[in-house]
């Protein structure tokens, strides 16, 4: 079974960003982020999306969003 996974975590560490820090920077609720964070999210607004690879500064969406293979 695959599952969708935002690396958000890693990416905030390698980027040295806090979970408040880019939640104002890039004007979104932090409650939005904490959950985008802890893959407890049920949507992915795009504009978000945007937002959060604009802000890392990612080139690629497969940076922030892997499939991973899980088991049973």
């Amino acid at each position: 079974m695959k599952k969708i996974r935002i690396r958000l975590d890693e990416l905030l560490k390698e980027k040295g960003y806090t979970q408040a820090q880019l939640a104002d920077a890039i004007e979104v609720r932090r409650a939005t982020i904490h959950d985008i964070y802890h893959n407890k999210s049920k949507q992915l607004p795009i504009d978000v999306l945007n937002k959060i690879t604009n802000e890392l500064k990612l080139k690629s969406i497969d940076k922030l969003i892997v499939i991973e293979e899980i088991e049973e």
